[in-house]
């Protein structure tokens, strides 16, 4: 077993404490290369990053140090953006992690091969009637597609370019 850091923003991080978000999608770097012909072939990609299945990753999310370094933490995912100043999550250092997450499996696929269910278990916010109203009721792979692009379009990894991702599916140990 090994362990690896994983970098989540703040609305991701609630999904995992919520147990809304039991997977996530990863863009493998560099990109195989596939010309048309071989479009439906699924690549030989290196060793990936995140993992394999029993190994665990540490989850990386903005925190704030409000009584001096090493006085202990808290989260922007449980007090908001305005209360502190906050530190990215690549400078979460591995002792002020709070969750650690087991890998269950991990695969490779195309971005838009994930189904309905995966993209639920991205995180879905949906809810019943009362994130109904306070979202509006997106399907969730349009929600994820959304989500996605948010993310990863501006870097050149859009929804639409359909990268190669690792699908990393996981359980909430701590």
């Amino acid at each position: 077993m090994s362990e690896h850091p994983i970098l989540f923003n703040t609305d991701m991080v609630k999904a995992i404490l919520d147990g809304r978000k039991t997977q996530t999608r990863r863009i493998i770097k560099p990109q195989p290369f596939l010309g048309d012909k071989f479009q439906n072939y699924e690549p030989q990609v290196g060793k990936c990053p995140y993992g394999y299945e029993g190994d665990r990753l540490w989850v990386r999310e903005t925190f704030a140090e409000p009584f001096g370094k090493g006085m202990g933490v808290i989260y922007r995912a449980d007090y908001g953006e305005n209360l502190h100043t906050w530190k990215p999550s690549i400078f979460m250092p591995r002792w002020a992690s709070r969750i650690t997450l087991e890998v269950t499996a991990v695969r490779v696929e195309r971005l838009q091969e994930i189904s309905g269910k995966d993209a639920q278990q991205e995180g879905f916010p949906w809810h019943g009637i009362g994130a109904t109203l306070q979202f509006g009721y997106r399907p969730p792979l349009t929600w994820f597609s959304d989500l996605w692009d948010s993310l990863n379009a501006k870097r050149g990894y859009g929804w639409s370019n359909n990268p190669w991702v690792w699908c990393i599916s996981f359980r909430k140990i701590e």
